[in-house]
């Protein structure tokens, strides 16, 4: 599949490039982002180069559509949003959603995830976009809110934390 840019108003959904790497470094290394962010370290540009070569990858294989927020004037990256667990056969996905700790709370990730679920029902066909967050994470409840999930039930992860599981489905 061929990785498309988004214009989000304020924000661009594009892909990741090398200008990305110390803000990824950045996010990454946040205590709220590894709180909640388990199967990625980014320590340095080499573990960053890493990750953005992934993200083109996952996209070519049509597995995974991610894209980075950046703010549409300077194109400064703000985060990262995606549909993962791509099954265009069946119509799912499940959102993916972090936010570099400078640009929580100015409504970045809401208006970043409403594009990416436009992208995923009108563009990709899908009917059910699931989205899941760790409880406490009350900032991704707040999102899955705001973006007009509804909670379906809860589970156990494999680190033994308790997730809770919204789903979006087509109007």
């Amino acid at each position: 599949m061929k990785p498309v840019a988004i214009d989000a108003g304020d924000y661009r959904l594009r892909q990741f490039h090398k200008a990305d790497r110390p803000a990824l470094i950045e996010a990454f290394a946040d205590d709220d982002h590894r709180r909640y962010v388990l199967n990625y370290r980014l320590l340095d540009f080499s573990d960053a180069d890493r990750y953005i070569a992934r993200r083109a990858a996952e996209w070519a294989r049509g597995v995974r559509c991610s894209w980075a927020i950046a703010e549409a004037r300077v194109d400064r990256l703000l985060g990262e949003v995606g549909l993962k667990d791509l099954d265009l056969r069946a119509g799912t996905a499940e959102a993916a959603l972090w936010v570099h700790p400078a640009a929580r709370r100015r409504g970045v990730a809401v208006t970043a995830l409403t594009a990416a679920l436009r992208f995923g029902f009108d563009t990709l066909g899908l009917h059910e976009i699931a989205y899941l967050y760790h409880e406490g994470n009350l900032a991704s409840a707040a999102v899955a809110r705001r973006c007009g999930f509804r909670f379906v039930g809860t589970f156990v992860s494999s680190d033994g934390r308790k997730l809770l599981r919204c789903l979006r489905v087509t109007e």
